[in-house]
């Protein structure tokens, strides 16, 4: 069965409102295309409060680098299950036989699932903005407008996604796994980490 958009959407922002979920909540889903969407949404706040952290000024540098190294797992992990939801859409949509003039969609589902798990992190977090005592009339004013353009861009996504789907689901569209190949992140791949460079 392909997940529902809207309520992807609703999940995504039912998990972001728990600000603990993410270290320390269980996993609500334990199988098919809903493990791997509660994944790289889990992934998605856990990169977003390590990149926050990446940014201080006050740490040694030692805490910013442990904050990269986790910045670069949580990233890996969050490809990984923009991938396995990827695979598990595409198996759902097996029996479905393309029409010969269907459609190859560059965005694959599990890459528009992603966006919108991002778009509900910066939604809540741009809402948190325009809900601020401490700061200026402007700011707050200027983080309405940009809070309306993001629910604006959500809600364009959201019904791109069912369009896909739907298109998937009739044979008129399809899509692949794109493998991501994170070269930084495999030891045989990335010079600094299989020898040092010389020279």
């Amino acid at each position: 069965m392909l997940p529902d958009p809207a309520e992807i959407v609703r999940f995504h922002d039912e998990r972001v409102a728990d600000r603990g979920w993410a270290k320390t909540g269980a996993a609500r889903h334990a199988g098919g295309v809903w493990q791997w969407i509660e994944a790289n949404h889990r992934c998605n706040n856990l990169l977003w409060d390590e990149e926050d952290l990446a940014r201080r000024k006050d740490v040694p540098d030692g805490a910013i680098a442990a904050n990269k190294r986790a910045i670069d797992g949580y990233n890996q992990s969050r490809n990984d299950a923009i991938e396995r939801i990827d695979e598990a859409i595409l198996a759902a949509l097996a029996g479905v036989a393309p029409v010969p003039d269907a459609r190859l969609h560059s965005e694959t589902a599990g890459a528009m699932i992603d966006r919108l798990s991002i778009l509900a992190l910066k939604i809540f977090h741009m809402r948190a903005q325009t809900e601020r005592t401490d700061a200026t009339p402007e700011h707050v004013e200027a983080c309405r407008q940009k809070l309306a353009r993001l629910v604006e861009q959500r809600g364009d996504l959201r019904d791109c996604l069912g369009a896909l789907l739907a298109d998937c689901a009739a044979g008129r569209a399809r899509f692949k796994v794109y493998r991501q190949f994170k070269m930084y992140n495999d030891p045989s791949l990335n010079p600094y980490l299989y020898g040092k460079r010389t020279g």
